[in-house]
């Protein structure tokens, strides 16, 4: 059965769509694939509910829109992790299974995601698709997902500016975000895996052809500008790309699943009561090559 995708705002009929009529518990066929892939394309985000899934079946969903990363960008590895290294942990949560205490390493990290950026930009070949899991939610308000449309804040910047951004190259590293933040706590070995890595700020899809701007919160300078100059430049960007007409908030509920296109859209985590159990689980699709090997 071809599954049924429709707005999940009316008012934006290209943005953010809601999936109907597929199990994702149960192994899905090539042509169900392809239209959740073109769906992708239309809306950039799509949103299923009601999907219980393990990591097994995350996994094998995950697969049939590209090769999958290995979750090298979590600060816990090796024996420190909870979960399989095609899954990021997107919890609270420590290894025995209770929640972190507040000043826990991998807490303070993960604030991170609290800003807005696009997963692993921060790698030489940045993420595709992120697909993200509702295992165990808190009660009460917060914790919502919110995304931003990176083609509309394309398409809504003055000429003037499309014209000064269309060829500039950023670098993007984890260093940098987690220093907006005041995190500073790196390993020299984690200084050197994360060193920054060359971005183009404008990209075109690959099948639509839309341009849109490539922001993150990783993004700390831009290639042949002064520091101070280039912040300044992405700050601004930022803001206009983050206007509360470009967002969706993504209210989630138990077993939701939902999957973002990382080359048009920016998100963010927002607050919750970090006393409680929150436990999200996070597949994430490579990209074909780096932005500089793309299309321009």
């Amino acid at each position: 059965m071809t599954p049924s995708i429709t707005p999940a705002n009316p008012a934006r009929p290209d943005f953010v769509g809601v999936v109907a009529g597929v199990d994702l518990s149960q192994p899905v066929d090539a042509a169900t694939a392809a239209a959740i892939d073109a769906g992708m394309d239309r809306f950039g985000v799509l949103v299923f509910h009601g999907q219980r899934l393990t990591d097994p079946q995350q996994i094998a969903f995950s697969r049939h829109f590209g090769e999958l990363e290995l979750a090298t960008g979590d600060l816990a590895q090796g024996e420190q992790r909870r979960l399989p290294m095609e899954v990021n942990d997107i919890s609270n949560l420590q290894r025995d299974g209770s929640v972190m205490p507040r000043e826990d390493r991998k807490r303070l990290f993960s604030l991170g995601n609290m800003l807005w950026h696009s997963d692993s930009s921060f790698k030489p070949t940045p993420a595709k698709y992120s697909l993200l899991s509702a295992r165990v939610l808190p009660t009460g308000p917060g914790g919502n997902t919110e995304f931003a449309d990176m083609r509309a804040a394309w398409d809504t910047l003055p000429s003037d500016e499309q014209a000064l951004v269309r060829d500039l190259v950023c670098e993007h590293s984890q260093i940098y975000s987690r220093g907006v933040l005041g995190f500073t706590d790196f390993t020299p070995e984690e200084r050197l895996k994360w060193a920054p890595v060359p971005q183009r700020l404008v990209r075109r899809h690959p099948v639509t052809k839309r341009l849109s701007l490539f922001l993150s919160a990783h993004a700390g300078g831009i290639l042949g500008w002064p520091v101070p100059e280039a912040r300044a430049l992405l700050r601004d960007l930022n803001e206009h790309a983050t206007q509360r007409e470009r967002v969706h908030a993504h209210v989630w509920q138990p077993d939701d699943l939902v999957i973002w296109d990382n080359r048009s859209t920016m998100h963010r985590a927002r607050r919750y009561d970090a006393t409680q159990v929150r436990e999200l689980r996070r597949t994430t699709v490579a990209d074909v090559a780096p932005t500089l090997e793309q299309a321009a």
